[in-house]
C-alpha cells in the first residue's frame, strides 16, 4: 500500500528526511561512489546505518545499486534519473548551508 500523504512536503520528507540521506544524495549527486566509499565520506555513520539508508533511497526509486559479478563483490550506488530530480532541492540547501555557515561566522 502506497503512504498517504497529507501534503507534498510530507511526501518529500519521507524519502530524503532524517539525519543521513540528504548527506548521501548530495554525495551521490556528485558522482558514483561504492559502498566504502561512501562510508569513509561520511564517517559518524555506521555500517549498518548506511546500508539502511540506502536500501530505503533504493526502494524509493532515488538511487541506483549496481553490482558487478567480480571477486571480490564490487557494488556502486547512483542516483536513478528520478533521483536526480532531487537536483534543485539539494543546490538550494548548498546555496542556503553555505550563506548560513557564512553568517555563523560573523556571529561568533
Amino acid at each position: 500500500m502506497k503512504n498517504a500523504y497529507f501534503c507534498p512536503v510530507t511526501a518529500t520528507i519521507s524519502v530524503i528526511g532524517g539525519k543521513w540521506k540528504s548527506i548521501i544524495l548530495w554525495i551521490l549527486y556528485q558522482e558514483t561512489r561504492r559502498f566504502g566509499e561512501l562510508s569513509r565520506m561520511i564517517p559518524k555513520i555506521t555500517r549498518k546505518m548506511l546500508t539502511q539508508q540506502l536500501r530505503e533511497l533504493e526502494k524509493d526509486g532515488i538511487v541506483h545499486r549496481e553490482v558487478y559479478p567480480v571477486v571480490p563483490p564490487k557494488v556502486e550506488y547512483s542516483l536513478t534519473e528520478h533521483g536526480r530530480t532531487l537536483t534543485p532541492i539539494l543546490k538550494a540547501m548548498q546555496d542556503w548551508g553555505e550563506t548560513h555557515m557564512r553568517e555563523q561566522v560573523k556571529v561568533l
